[in-house]
């Protein structure tokens, strides 16, 4: 391969790689591929004598790598907030999210009357996330809307919901959470937080232990 043909293989690389970290929700995504995006730029530049490319695309790494510090560095702090399943700020909440939710997870009808559990996830104060759910027969708690507003789909929330937050649902005799999966990304998501098919790979419902 001719070198000219691997720089430009290289500038297309680069890119791409901005383009994807422009598609990024999570900012710290954004900022860690934009990161490698600007580097292999910077590089780039070099490699062709672009130096004004290669100057400002340094710039651009070094300003990532400040801020991905800043927010590597930075403590955030999470609450579960109980609500009236008919809170008129939890309806306004959903309506606001009403078409991302849609996408996410169709099947919800988007109405939190007669759900005996309602959470708001709060994340610095903002609410990043909403669980509702209904108490079923023994032990169970069919969880109807687990979901997390863009920019704060990092796992976090989850996280703290079913892992640090697990006495909150054994204290009230809850020792199983079941859900249905409303996409291939709500799948792909519950797996990634604990939750695995009830009865087999292409089962309906999933579960998560609670303790």
């Amino acid at each position: 391969m001719e070198a000219s043909t691997l720089y430009e293989l290289i500038g297309y690389a680069a890119s791409v790689l901005v383009a994807v970290a422009l598609t990024m929700r999570s900012v710290l995504r954004l900022r860690l591929i934009n990161l490698v995006g600007a580097a292999t730029f910077t590089v780039y530049g070099l490699l062709i004598h672009a130096y004004p490319v290669a100057l400002l695309n340094f710039a651009i790494v070094v300003i990532n790598l400040y801020f991905l510090a800043e927010m590597l560095r930075a403590r955030e702090y999470f609450e579960l907030l109980e609500v009236p399943a008919d809170s008129p700020y939890l309806r306004r909440f959903l309506d606001f999210h009403q078409a991302d939710i849609r996408r996410l997870i169709p099947d919800f009808d988007g109405d939190p009357a007669g759900h005996d559990v309602a959470l708001l996830v709060l994340r610095n104060l903002v609410p990043a996330g909403v669980l509702l759910a209904r108490r079923q027969d023994g032990d169970a708690l069919l969880v109807t809307l687990d979901y997390v507003i863009p920019g704060y789909r990092d796992l976090k929330a989850a996280r703290f919901l079913f892992g640090q937050n697990a006495a909150y649902f054994t204290r009230q005799g809850i020792r199983r959470l079941l859900t249905r999966p409303g996409s291939d990304k709500h799948e792909h998501y519950l797996r990634r937080v604990g939750f695995a098919p009830l009865g087999g790979p292409s089962a309906a419902l999933y579960m998560r232990a609670m303790g």
